[in-house]
């Protein structure tokens, strides 16, 4: 089936420009009709236009665009950085029946600097990171294998995260996956040029990046399903 999405509107990274310079309450409730038609409704927009693509290739991932989009308002509770407003537009695409941001997922956000494309695990719990890690030791040739994928090295890059200095306990540290259990997160993260914001181009970078990652987001989320899930976290590495 085609999809298509026209862009943004030219006015969509223009308000985003224009709120990173007046990021208070009183501003953006002056310009909110502009949020809603220019930016959040062509989100909506674009993410229907993503789900009718991903469930060709990637069914599980398909979200409903009110709980795939990010709202706009900062959580300022525990941040120095009371601004209220966030200056991108974002979307998650998480697979039915796991955790959000600690199961291998798919992301992108709009902003005036640029498009983010993300795939992978970004917030992984104690049991996440566990399950993860054992799923690595014992699999972590075929790990290699995708990350050497050279379609996904072009469009995504290398493996993100941040990393442990040691490996945790309970690994050898002369475990042949050694590098890959200390990851504390596993993801791949890329920025496109601005000018796509308003390109009808946009649909078909995101996409061929989300298939790119899909085997490496899948490979993530193989241990995360409920019953491999139970079964890592009751079952733990041996200690050196």
């Amino acid at each position: 089936m085609t999809v298509r999405f026209n862009g943004f509107p030219k006015e969509a990274p223009a308000f985003l420009r224009a709120l990173k310079r007046n990021n208070n309450r009183e501003w953006f409730l002056e310009h909110k009709q502009v949020f809603d038609d220019k930016v959040k409704a062509p989100m909506v927009q674009l993410v229907e236009a993503l789900n009718t693509a991903l469930a060709d290739f990637a069914p599980s991932f398909v979200t409903d665009p009110a709980k795939a989009v990010y709202r706009i308002y900062r959580d300022t509770r525990f941040s120095p950085d009371k601004t209220p407003y966030k200056t991108h537009i974002a979307a998650l695409f998480l697979p039915r029946g796991l955790e959000k941001h600690a199961s291998g997922s798919l992301y992108f956000e709009v902003s005036a600097e640029d498009v983010g494309v993300a795939g992978g695990i970004y917030m992984p719990g104690p049991e996440q990171l566990l399950a993860v890690r054992t799923h690595l030791a014992e699999h972590h040739e075929r790990f290699r294998r995708l990350l050497g994928d050279k379609r996904l090295r072009r469009l995504m890059g290398s493996l993100c995260g941040e990393q442990l200095t040691r490996v945790p306990k309970g690994f050898p540290s002369d475990h042949p996956a050694a590098d890959l259990i200390r990851y504390k997160q596993w993801y791949m993260y890329v920025q496109l040029a601005p000018a796509l914001v308003t390109s009808p181009k946009l649909l078909a970078e995101l996409l061929k990046r989300f298939r790119a990652m899909m085997p490496l987001v899948e490979f993530l989320n193989e241990p995360l399903r409920p019953r491999k899930l139970e079964l890592n976290f009751t079952t733990k590495p041996k200690r050196s």
